[in-house]
């Protein structure tokens, strides 16, 4: 009985837009976009710091929806408020920091990048150890053979480095504070969800003043006044925020967590496919290989995700 309340209690109210769309698109576009972030970063790095860029794509992100969220906010309660700002200084400000700075640190990017995808099984620990929560066995397989395809790709790119040892633990940290925040969001009622725009927002707005502070620590935090800076913060505005966060919210509405996570372990490939079209590097069958062995732990997790939903629809206690 409670369990049929709970899962009523979940179940979106109104869907419109983007929830409307077969989720198969979504994450095509989910994954086009996060990827693009790492290409945002790479493009910016020969024009400013990474995370005064950062700080700039929150503040931009914050007066462009500003006028279009300012009466949700205002009719908002203040502790469903503070509870989504937790929600977006985990997502957004700690996994940013984690992974940015790690590699500011002389983390090298490759291996910073599969800290960062190592985003599902992360997950799928913290929900073992934290709540509770069982994940079919095949669950877990996809998993491993989704990070098989990860490392498959990525190997070439995986030097240790020379950075402070602590340091190392910074892109972890950054991939389990976006970690903690999508478990976090997707356990929250209904009642306590914000709609998608004044949602960005408010993760904007909180993590800037995060951003500021560690940046502006190290330095000023006034724009640069290039092209190139300009051109950084225009593209991490539109696809890496309103598109990537965006579309990985949207995604955690319609799916559980385990399969948004597990669809970005195709990010490092899409992200080659970035990099060979805008910087002409080249591509390889590794990549092709990696990928198809992500797409197929992918589609392990998806199939089991189905077989155990179908069980419980069917189970009487559903």
């Amino acid at each position: 009985m409670n369990q049929h309340i709970s899962t009523h209690h979940k179940k979106p109210i109104r869907r419109h837009g983007l929830h409307t769309l077969p989720l198969p698109l979504l994450e095509a576009g989910l994954l086009l976009t996060w990827s693009s972030g790492f290409i945002g970063a790479r493009f910016s790095i020969d024009y400013a710091p990474a995370l005064l860029v950062v700080f700039w794509r929150c503040v931009v992100v914050s007066l462009v929806l500003l006028p279009f969220v300012y009466r949700t906010l205002r009719r908002t309660p203040f502790s469903i408020l503070l509870k989504n700002a937790g929600i977006g200084l985990l997502a957004m400000a700690g996994y940013l920091t984690g992974v940015t700075q790690g590699i500011a640190l002389g983390v090298p990017a490759g291996l910073a990048a599969l800290c960062a995808d190592l985003l599902p099984l992360g997950m799928a620990l913290l929900a073992a150890l934290a709540l509770g929560e069982r994940l079919a066995r095949q669950v877990w397989m996809g998993l491993i053979v989704g990070l098989v395809g990860v490392l498959w790709v990525t190997h070439g790119a995986l030097v240790v480095g020379d950075a402070p040892l602590w340091a190392y633990g910074l892109p972890v940290a950054g991939m389990l504070s976006l970690a903690v925040a999508t478990l976090w969001q997707k356990h929250a009622s209904n009642s306590q969800s914000l709609d998608l725009l004044a949602n960005l927002w408010l993760q904007c707005f909180v993590s800037s003043f995060a951003f500021a502070a560690i940046e502006g620590s190290q330095g000023s935090l006034m724009p640069i006044p290039t092209a190139g800076f300009a051109m950084s913060v225009l593209w991490t505005v539109g696809l890496s925020t309103l598109g990537g966060y965006g579309l990985y919210w949207v995604c955690l509405r319609r799916t559980s967590a385990t399969r948004v996570a597990s669809v970005l372990y195709l990010s490092p490939p899409i992200t080659m496919l970035w990099a060979w079209a805008m910087f002409d590097e080249p591509l390889s069958w590794e990549m092709a290989a990696g990928m198809a062995i992500s797409a197929t732990g992918i589609w392990m997790v998806g199939r089991a995700e189905a077989k155990t939903a179908s069980y419980d629809t069917d189970s009487p206690a559903g």
